[in-house]
C-alpha cells in the first residue's frame, strides 16, 4: 500500500504592545507597526470595528482613529468605521457574523489587508472569526478596552462565538497579528466591569505563580479601589503569563484535553449561560475559582489556610463566590453540574478539570465527585 506523509511546521508571531492614548497622533506605536507591514508595490487596507459603548465613552474617538490611520503610509482605511454593540450578545448574533464578511468583501479587504477590533473580549472574539472564516484568513489586529480582554482572552490565540446556547461553539484558533492594549480606555469601565476583569489574574496566579498570588492578595483592595498604576501591572504580568503559557505549553491551539487555564471555567461557561450572561464573564470565573478551590481542599489537595486566602481575595475585589444555580433544583441535578459533560465535549476527549494542589500550583484530575462537588458548593454558599 502506498501513500505520502505531509509533515509541516507553521510559526506564528505576535507582539502585544502596552501604551496610553494610542490614537494620538504623537503616539507612533501602532503607526509604527503597520509602517513596518507596509508594500511600496501596493497599498493596504484597513477596516475598523469598534465598539459602540467604547465609542459613547470617548467622544470624538472615530474621527480621531480616521485622522490616525489616514496619516500611515502605505495604507488606505475604509471609508467608515464600523460601530456596533459590544458584550456577549454581539456573539449571539449570526446576522451580524455575515454581515461583517459582507463589509470585508465590500471594502475589499484581502489577506494583505487588515481588519482591527477595538472594543471588549466579546468583539473582539467576533471580529477575530469573522477575518479567520474570511479569504481562508485576513489578517486583524487587536485593541483590547476593558480589563479582562488586555489581560486575558485579547492576547491569546482564540476567536469565535456563541452557537446553540453554547459558549464558543464556532470558533477558530488564528493569531491576531498584533494586540495594542491602551490604559487610557480603562479610566471609563463601570466598577463591575474594573473588578471582574481583575479575575483571570487571580486564575493564572492560582495556577502558576505563588508570588504574584501574594501581590495581587496585598493589593486587591486597593486594585478593587482604582489604582490604575496597579492595575498597569497586573494586567502586564497576567498578558505576561497567558503569552508564556500559549507559546510554552506545547499546545497552542488545544489539540489535546489539557487546559489548565481553564481553571473556574468549566462551571463558569455554563454559569453564562444559564444567566443568559447577566453574569459577567469575570463574575463566573470568580465563582468556578472558589468551587475549585474549595472542591480542591475537600479533596485533601489544598490546604485549608490556601482556601481561605483565595476565597478572601476574590471577596475583597468585590466579586461573587457562589450562585443559587449550583444548588439541586427541587431534587434534580444542579444544571450547573450538568454542564460537565457539556465542558468534556468542548474539551474533546475525557474530561479533565483542572484544580490545585497548592497556590501556584495547578493540578488535573479526570473525575468530579459529585456529592463533594455540592459539598464545596455549600461551603461557598456559607462564604459568600
Amino acid at each position: 500500500m502506498e501513500y505520502i506523509h505531509q509533515n509541516f511546521d507553521v510559526n506564528f508571531k505576535y507582539g502585544v504592545h502596552f501604551s496610553s492614548h494610542l490614537f494620538d497622533p504623537a503616539n507612533t506605536c501602532l503607526s509604527a507597526f503597520l509602517e513596518s507591514r507596509a508594500d511600496a508595490a501596493f497599498q493596504k487596507k484597513l477596516l475598523v470595528i469598534l465598539d459602540g459603548g467604547v465609542a459613547a465613552a470617548h467622544p470624538g474617538l472615530p474621527d480621531q482613529i480616521t485622522r490616525y490611520l489616514s496619516a500611515v503610509r502605505g495604507f488606505q482605511p475604509a471609508p467608515e468605521i464600523i460601530t456596533i454593540s459590544g458584550g456577549e450578545s454581539v456573539k449571539n448574533d449570526l446576522p451580524l457574523v455575515f454581515s461583517l464578511v459582507d463589509a470585508i468583501d465590500k471594502y475589499g479587504i484581502d489577506r494583505h489587508s487588515y481588519v482591527i477590533g477595538i472594543g471588549g473580549g466579546s468583539l473582539l472574539d467576533l471580529v477575530g472569526f469573522v477575518a479567520a472564516i474570511s479569504h481562508r484568513g485576513v489578517k486583524h489586529i487587536r485593541i483590547p478596552t476593558t480589563v479582562l480582554s488586555q489581560n486575558d482572552s485579547g492576547v491569546g490565540v482564540k476567536n469565535g462565538v456563541n452557537y446553540k446556547g453554547k459558549k464558543n461553539f464556532l470558533g477558530s484558533f488564528a493569531p491576531p497579528s498584533a494586540v495594542f492594549n491602551d490604559s487610557h480606555f480603562l479610566t471609563t469601565l463601570d466598577s463591575r466591569d474594573w473588578r471582574s476583569g481583575m479575575v483571570e489574574a487571580v486564575k493564572v496566579a492560582l495556577i502558576r505563580d505563588t508570588a504574584f498570588f501574594e501581590w495581587i492578595e496585598e493589593k486587591a483592595v486597593a486594585l478593587t479601589s482604582g489604582d490604575m498604576p496597579g492595575m498597569q501591572y497586573l494586567i502586564f504580568r497576567c498578558a505576561e503569563l497567558h503569552v508564556a503559557h500559549i507559546g510554552g505549553g506545547g499546545d497552542p491551539f488545544e489539540s489535546g484535553s489539557s487546559r489548565p487555564l481553564d481553571f473556574g471555567h468549566w462551571s463558569a461557561h455554563k454559569l453564562e449561560q444559564l444567566t443568559s450572561f447577566s453574569l459577567r464573564h469575570g463574575e463566573a470565573v470568580a465563582i468556578g475559582i472558589a468551587l475549585d478551590s474549595v472542591y480542591s481542599f475537600l479533596l485533601g489537595w489544598l490546604d485549608e489556610a490556601s482556601m481561605y486566602r483565595i476565597i478572601s481575595v476574590l471577596k475583597n475585589m468585590q466579586l461573587p463566590v457562589w450562585h443559587p444555580l449550583l444548588e439541586k433544583q427541587d431534587g434534580r441535578p444542579s444544571p450547573v453540574v450538568a454542564g460537565l459533560e457539556e465542558f468534556r465535549e468542548h474539551l474533546g476527549g475525557r474530561l479533565t478539570i483542572s484544580l490545585l494542589k497548592a497556590i501556584g500550583t495547578g493540578a488535573e484530575t479526570h473525575h468530579m465527585d459529585l456529592d463533594l462537588l455540592y459539598a464545596a458548593a455549600d461551603i461557598c454558599k456559607k462564604l459568600q
